[in-house]
């Protein structure tokens, strides 16, 4: 008679293990923004509410936190836009909600975040990137294929808007600009409905574009 092998269930973390990560998610998040990426960690975890061990076990290091804090971002603008498409169906008013919640998330402000702390070739930040780009393009695709979206335009020139637009402009502290981003971000939005109104210069730019030096 065979003797069934026990099965090991997965370990989940607890729901309070839960909290403190996400706590010192967004509080890494907001005080990535507000002073840049050499803020203390120590500062991170008394921000979050939580002690300095439950920091260092979460996140070993500097790198890991900023890894997590930018994929984190990336994943809710991806979900806003799927979101929106799959609520309405219609590609323009997603590529809307991708580009009001990406001001929301500070892309803008965490960009040089990414630039200046680590490699931006980890694998878990180019799949989450990359995951954006392909629901971005695929969003653009529809929307242009519908009649909503002048041609003329590619992913990277919706990306390099939004960073612009949600960056403020030098001396202007962050809480002073909030109030008109997303007033510009709509101006820009609207530029970009079918049919085109003008003719740009160049050619629409593409992710490949911007990654040449």
């Amino acid at each position: 008679m065979q003797t069934a092998t026990p099965v090991r269930k997965a370990h989940r973390p607890r729901a309070d293990a839960l909290r403190n990560r996400e706590r010192i998610v967004t509080a890494a998040r907001e005080m990535f923004v507000e002073y840049g990426p050499d803020v203390p960690l120590d500062e991170i975890a008394r921000r979050a509410g939580v002690g300095n061990a439950t920091l260092y076990r979460n996140f070993p290091d500097r790198d890991a936190l900023v890894r997590e804090v930018v994929c984190s971002v990336m994943d809710r603008t991806y979900e806003a836009a799927e979101g929106a498409l799959a609520e309405t169906g219609d590609a323009f008013t997603a590529l809307e909600h991708f580009v009001h919640t990406a001001a929301d998330e500070r892309i803008s402000a965490l960009c040089p975040v990414i630039s200046s702390t680590f490699d931006q070739h980890h694998p878990d930040l180019e799949a989450a990137g990359q995951r954006v780009e392909l629901l971005v393009e695929e969003v653009m695709d529809r929307a242009k294929a519908a009649g909503q979206l002048r041609p003329d335009v590619g992913v990277g020139d919706l990306l390099v808007a939004v960073a612009q637009l949600s960056r403020p402009p030098a001396g202007a502290a962050c809480p002073s600009v909030d109030r008109f981003v997303h007033r510009h971000l709509q101006l820009f939005l609207d530029g970009l409905r079918a049919p085109a109104r003008s003719v740009l210069p160049g050619t629409a730019v593409t992710m490949e574009d911007l990654r040449q030096p």
